[in-house]
């Protein structure tokens, strides 16, 4: 850290440079970034985005002036079977690692060319060089594997050893109780250069909202293949035996086509900015989702109902889901047993998420940029 703040000082006569790096497994590790962004962007530093795919495509919706280079993402591929899904990450584990060591690489090749200040990255762990400040965003300090709390605990230390070689590591969730992750974010003992920088999520709230409309149901696709596209034909396919009610679909890829056959009337979206999400979801009766995590800090900012169904297979969405169904905050509801003409009726029943009634948002995450970006010069 020493070298990077001599190194900064040096050059402190121009605007800051950084390069922000979301992760590629699903969008939500980039939309999560994007207030960070924005504040970024505010206080006139130089943001450079690195991104491919469908992960690139979000952010130039969002922040088109900006330049965007293309990084490798990690290429994880999911099975259509939920329970065989950890074995199937296990297997890839050697490819995970690889993925790692070249962004590392990577990294080295393109600060010789944009000598960047700091490096922010969402969960990936090889964006960190001798010499370049770097901090790591992550919520899941404590990891599920769907292995036993035993393998999790030792899964939670390798994973401690990884992120405190970061200059700073922000955790994505409120510090206090009233924090959205369990004890995902909350384990009981936290890496020594851990910062809660709350809640975040890429939607702005409508200056003027737009009324909530009765019967009006949102369903926001999201997550890897093949898991997406089997809830998208599933919701599809039921859409039918609700007609009382009126569905908009986003189907969380963008520059994709729409699925045929869809029933008449239903809405659908390959993909929306924030903005437009921000007013689609504030007039919608019902939100029908992951529970990931990202998705689940959406409602929470906006103040939702949701009919709350985990990706088959991923560990983590099942414990938030049953942990904020516990709460008595959703109704959540196994992809395998989906019946939207009860569960929506189920799901209206029970309160969401309270939008947080505070005047500044994002100071805790403010605060974390302006300190970070003191330390560096």
């Amino acid at each position: 850290m020493a070298t990077a703040l001599k190194w900064a000082k040096m050059t402190k006569s121009r605007p800051p440079r950084i390069l922000l790096a979301p992760l590629d497994w699903g969008l939500g590790h980039a939309t999560r970034c994007i207030p960070i962004i924005r504040y970024l962007i505010e206080k006139k530093y130089v943001v450079t985005l690195a991104a491919q795919g469908a992960t690139a495509l979000l952010l130039k919706s969002n922040f088109p002036d900006l330049k965007i280079l293309p990084i490798a993402g990690y290429h994880v591929e999911y099975s259509r079977s939920g329970s065989m899904l950890p074995f199937k990450i296990l297997m890839q584990v050697p490819k995970i690692l690889a993925a790692i060591k070249a962004e590392r690489l990577w990294l080295e090749q393109i600060q010789k060319q944009y000598q960047f200040d700091l490096v922010i990255s969402d969960n990936r762990y090889g964006l960190k060089i001798e010499g370049l400040p770097s901090v790591i965003l992550t919520h899941q300090l404590l990891i599920k594997s769907g292995c036993g709390s035993l393998f999790d605990q030792l899964l939670c230390r390798i994973h401690f050893r990884i992120l405190e070689k970061f200059d700073s590591c922000w955790v994505v969730d409120r510090a206090g109780a009233d924090g959205i992750g369990g004890e995902l974010s909350h384990p009981k003992n936290i890496p020594v250069n851990a910062r809660y920088i709350g809640v975040l999520s890429q939607l702005e709230i409508p200056e003027v909202e737009p009324k909530i409309v009765e019967g009006n149901i949102l369903v926001l696709l999201s997550g890897p293949e093949p898991q997406r596209g089997i809830l998208e034909q599933k919701i599809v396919s039921q859409i039918i035996s609700t007609p009382h009610y009126s569905y908009i679909l986003v189907g969380g890829k963008p520059g994709s086509a729409a699925p045929e056959h869809l029933p008449q009337g239903t809405i659908y979206y390959a993909h929306r900015n924030a903005s437009e999400l921000a007013s689609l979801i504030t007039s919608a009766k019902l939100v029908v989702c992951r529970s990931g995590y990202s998705t689940l800090m959406d409602l929470s900012h906006i103040g939702k109902k949701a009919l709350l169904i985990p990706t088959p297979g991923q560990p983590e969405q099942q414990y938030l889901a049953d942990y904020l169904g516990k709460q008595g905050l959703f109704y959540y509801q196994k992809q395998s047993h989906l019946d939207l003409k009860t569960d929506i009726a189920e799901a209206l029943k029970y309160p969401g998420f309270t939008r947080q009634s505070v005047s500044l948002p994002y100071q805790a995450m403010n605060a974390a940029v302006d300190e970070m970006m003191e330390r560096i010069g």
